[in-house]
């Protein structure tokens, strides 16, 4: 087994442990937000971890209506631009802590009167020290060069922010359910996947709302262990420009979660089907586990997508763990 595929499969005791080391933060930081909600909300992040700064932006505007918005980091980096965030909350989620950009936006924030908050998995790094709130991921140690468990737990880490922040009953207790949900996931597999992929010179994938995210980690994933070209676009975005590269037998994957969008995706999906099409749905033909809501069910479906990527790149001769170019830590300024 590859390093990948443990690291993904290790995913519910992951959230599990996040969950369990930050009940009190995660209450704590829940109530401080309520008793003063911020004006807007800033996500500093990159890479994978910017997908799930992506994913808790989505639901942030969704549940509490407060705008989020991800703020380049070379903003300030590179640019010595100076923020206006008076009151903002800024979230800044990163694997290891420690790229130069990202702490130097986080520092920048809070120097302009933000509340910094860091989702970090080595919590002895210098986004973590530095933060107001540190929440530690507990992902446990990742070795694969592509991120797993812990944009999983990064995920959860967004979905429990926002559920604790709006005190949303029903949202709190499919957080609290999703290590067992995620266990279900992990042992999901999408029939036909590995030869649709395998066969691609390119593909899109596709979502909307809080499963736009996960496309463009899943697209992410196909280019970095498969060497893939898999674009991520919006549902509703696809259909302007990218539209025209529709045909005959092109490769389409579709993030489908029963939300307020379903219906709207289930058409498009027909639409492409209509050009020639070849669609793959994921919740429909392509099975998914069921988190009890329906903001939460994005997780549950990358959980089972690390997996199938995985299967595509040993299918591709390809070790998913080292790709070519890449390595763990990645450093910009």
């Amino acid at each position: 087994m590859s390093l990948m595929a443990a690291e993904a499969s290790e995913a519910p005791q992951a959230v599990a442990r996040f969950l369990a080391h930050n009940a009190k933060a995660l209450a704590e930081l829940g109530l401080r937000l309520r008793q003063a909600p911020p004006p807007v909300v800033l996500t500093c992040a990159r890479g994978s971890s910017d997908n799930a700064a992506a994913y808790f932006k989505y639901l942030c505007e969704i549940v509490t209506g407060v705008p989020c918005a991800s703020v380049g980091a070379s903003v300030v980096s590179v640019y010595g631009g100076r923020l206006k965030a008076q009151g903002a909350l800024c979230l800044t989620i990163s694997q290891s802590g420690q790229s130069p950009d990202i702490v130097a936006l986080q520092q920048a924030a809070k120097e302009a009167g933000a509340v910094t908050v860091a989702l970090v998995n080595v919590a002895d790094s210098p986004a973590a020290r530095n933060a107001d709130i540190c929440l530690a991921l507990h992902a446990g140690e990742e070795k694969s060069v592509a991120a797993t468990k812990s944009f999983i737990v990064s995920c959860a880490a967004a979905a429990a922010i926002v559920a604790q922040w709006s005190g949303d009953a029903a949202l709190l207790a499919a957080v609290d359910r999703l290590p067992q949900s995620l266990s279900q996931a992990v042992r999901i597999n999408w029939p036909g996947f590995t030869d649709f992929a395998r066969d691609a010179a390119s593909l899109f994938v596709l979502g909307r709302g809080p499963a736009y995210p996960i496309a463009q980690e899943t697209a992410l994933k196909l280019k970095e262990t498969c060497a893939i070209h898999a674009e991520a676009y919006s549902v509703a975005e696809v259909m302007h420009g990218p539209w025209e590269l529709m045909g005959e037998d092109f490769p389409v994957l579709i993030y489908a979660p029963d939300d307020a969008a379903r219906s709207n995706t289930a058409e498009a999906a027909a639409r492409m089907r209509g050009t020639g099409a070849d669609v793959r749905v994921v919740g429909e033909a392509l099975p998914s586990a069921a988190t009890g809501h329906m903001l939460l069910d994005p997780i549950s479906m990358i959980a089972t997508a690390y997996l199938q990527i995985e299967r595509v790149a040993v299918a591709l001769g390809r070790d998913p763990d080292r790709p070519r170019l890449l390595k763990k830590v990645t450093e910009t300024l």
